[in-house]
């Protein structure tokens, strides 16, 4: 019964998985789409102010809980539907929730059994993350380079505290999102004339070179803490 409660959520998060990629639920998540509906989703937010961006934040939740690999059209369809500001904070707070509930998930289902197979070496890393785990997960949020599904299994996989993880996510994907999002308030006329938004702005180093210097800054008490102890 013990062991049917801890693989239980992790089950039925992959039971939802199959059954969004049965049901054929992903292909509106597209550029295609995205185009076709664009203008009645924009009458929809225009009908229903608060319960719209209710659902997109429940959307983002299933997004980022299930690991769905179109996140990134769904980011700018929010600064497409609500322009950069709400649109980024909806998709942070959507991104973070959902990241949270697949930590929890895997780390309740898996954390254990793999720290006691993994020996002295996951033992190391357990206790670093435990202890600095925030400062890692941080630097590592900031670029949007990194799967954003794979650093959510690697940090519960590893044993990370759950309060940090989220703080952590939170802060770190917001400079990222905003700029996703400020791109999808702008694509309109792109997606109208049937083409598809160029996201290689995203990697350009006039976007990304500012989030890596974040990302370094953030590391710097961790390696300020380290040589103090030299």
């Amino acid at each position: 019964m013990r062991l049917l409660r801890r693989f239980l959520p992790l089950l039925l998060l992959l039971a939802a998985l199959a059954a969004v990629w049965w049901s054929g639920w992903l292909d509106q998540l597209s550029w295609t789409g995205l185009a076709t509906h664009r203008a009645a989703l924009a009458a929809v937010v225009a009908d229903h102010p608060v319960g719209a961006p209710a659902l997109f934040v429940a959307l983002y939740i299933a997004v980022a809980a299930l690991s769905v690999p179109e996140a990134a059209v769904v980011t700018l369809a929010g600064g497409l539907l609500f322009g950069t500001i709400l649109g980024g904070i909806l998709t942070v707070v959507g991104a973070t929730i959902g990241a949270t509930i697949l930590f929890a998930v895997a780390r309740s289902a898996l954390a254990e059994p793999l720290a006691r197979r993994g020996g002295a070496v996951m033992r190391t890393v357990r206790d670093r993350l435990q202890r600095d785990g925030f400062l890692y997960l941080l630097s590592i949020r900031l670029i949007p380079a990194f799967p954003f599904w794979l650093v959510n299994l690697a940090a519960a996989l590893c044993g990370m505290r759950l309060l940090p993880f989220a703080a952590a996510t939170f802060i770190g994907i917001a400079p990222g999102t905003f700029v996703f999002a400020s791109i999808g308030a702008g694509i309109g006329s792109v997606l109208a004339a049937g083409g598809r938004p160029d996201l290689s702005l995203i990697f350009s180093w006039p976007v990304l070179g500012p989030l890596v210097a974040l990302a370094a800054l953030s590391l710097l008490p961790l390696l300020w803490r380290r040589r103090s102890r030299v």
